[in-house]
């Protein structure tokens, strides 16, 4: 009965990513399009910049509207990309570089998402273990220390650490982190040590904010009679907090965990751009100033999906944690 009510759950939720699915679809296409400036006012500007005086032409918005396909009505551009999408797993053709989209972001993904996977696991390597030591040490050195490395992680941008690290110690010591990508098959360890850095920077946030919230949530849950009960019968102070305690704590982490984790690797953005990582965020910015519709579109499409999987991925970890939630 507990397995066929999962399997009813995780049903249930699949097929409300459908309709959700459609809605950001529509979003992130029509978004960069309803921005000031189009592309085709950019790019007659930049071709005209580039022509001499013997070399002018007449170069008209309706030229470049038609050369790039953009005079047919938008939802009719919708239909097509959407279509694309769905049948070939194809995003479009950059209108600046005449080069495949999806060729393109597949190979920025793997250094985004290494980025944000290392921040995602250094985070909780430090949240979890800080977390629990304050809440089981309440008003001790530790806890006090914890919830000082806390409050930093949350007042310290991770942009502004970022250039610190980049600035300050190439001043002092004449060192500062590779701004060339070192590739992961060719040099693991040193692919490893330069995305180290970037990925400690990013994590301190979620991090702090997240040992901040399984603190409180351990320390309400350690006072429960339930709780009372396990210690009055002899067991360990591990047993008792890993197995009696933990579970019930953990379910509103989860949802700061999987939320900040989205925000992590949309969060990459600007880390990438400080560490002069090549990653999809690099790319989200070179094309929002160029009014490239078809690479924001579609960068913006994989981010919001992984959103949405980070959400279905949330509600199954309350469906196990809280078997509750399977039957509402």
């Amino acid at each position: 009965m507990r397995v066929d009510n999962m399997h009813t759950y995780i049903i249930r939720r699949l097929l409300l990513m459908i309709p959700t699915m459609f809605l950001v679809s529509i979003a992130v296409f029509f978004m960069i399009r309803f921005i000031p400036g189009s592309i085709v006012e950019l790019m007659a500007f930049r071709m005209v910049q580039a022509q001499t005086g013997s070399e002018m032409t007449a170069v008209t918005p309706e030229y470049i509207r038609h050369s790039l396909g953009l005079d047919v009505p938008m939802h009719v551009q919708y239909g097509r990309w959407v279509a694309d999408i769905f049948t070939h797993g194809d995003f479009g053709t950059s209108l600046w570089k005449n080069k495949p989209v999806t060729q393109e972001i597949i190979a920025r993904i793997p250094i985004t998402f290494e980025l944000g996977l290392l921040a995602f696991i250094i985070a909780l390597l430090v949240a979890l273990p800080v977390g629990i030591i304050s809440a089981i040490r309440q008003d001790s050195w530790l806890d006090y220390v914890g919830r000082s490395f806390a409050i930093i992680g949350l007042a310290a941008p991770s942009f502004w650490l970022g250039t610190m690290v980049m600035v300050f110690p190439s001043v002092w010591w004449g060192w500062s982190p590779s701004v060339e990508l070192i590739p992961f098959f060719e040099d693991p360890l040193g692919n490893l040590v330069q995305f180290l850095i970037p990925a400690t920077i990013l994590g301190m946030s979620m991090s702090a904010a997240t040992m901040r919230m399984l603190r409180t949530t351990l320390l309400e849950v350690l006072r429960q009679d339930y709780i009372r009960t396990a210690w009055s019968k002899g067991l360990s102070e591990r047993i008792v907090v890993m197995r009696h305690a933990m579970k019930n704590a953990m379910i509103p982490v989860i949802t700061i965990i999987f939320g900040q984790a989205f925000v992590m690797i949309g969060g990459a953005v600007v880390i990438e751009q400080i560490f002069n990582l090549p990653g999809m965020g690099r790319l989200f910015i070179d094309a929002v100033f160029e009014r490239d519709y078809p690479y924001v579109s579609g960068i913006n499409f994989i981010l919001a999906s992984v959103g949405l999987l980070m959400i279905l991925a949330n509600d199954l970890c309350y469906a196990y944690l809280d078997p509750r939630v399977r039957y509402r």
